[in-house]
């Protein structure tokens, strides 16, 4: 089993930062990538980015150019720095790790972006 607790979330006005930081813990050997997926009310939870273990990431269209994704030296943490948002950006955000083909989630923390 993989623990996951995000931290990190809150309130801001457009154009504002946050970062969001995700520590795993539990079997958290052989964890393939850890990520960030984001649920607005009424949509379905989508892609944010993914990292994987040689640090190749990927990221939605939507927040290229704004959002980085990072791991920490020890792997078994994944931050967001989120620059430039806006009140779109406004979503609960979920870590997510995958291990031997299966998915792990946090609680999700709460973004809101409004002015």
């Amino acid at each position: 089993q993989v623990q996951l607790v995000e931290s990190g979330g809150g309130s801001v006005q457009p154009g504002g930062s946050l970062r969001l930081s995700c520590a795993a813990s539990g079997t958290i050997f052989r964890i393939n990538y850890m990520g960030w997926y984001r649920q607005a009310s009424g949509k379905e939870r989508e892609l944010v980015a993914v990292i994987i273990n040689d640090d190749t990431t990927t990221y939605a269209d939507s927040v290229k150019g704004r959002f980085t994704i990072s791991r920490g030296n020890s792997k078994n943490t994944v931050s967001l720095q989120m620059n430039s948002l806006k009140p779109e950006d406004t979503a609960v955000y979920y870590c997510n790790a995958v291990r031997g083909g299966r998915d792990f989630w946090g609680q999700g923390t709460q973004v809101t972006v409004s002015s």
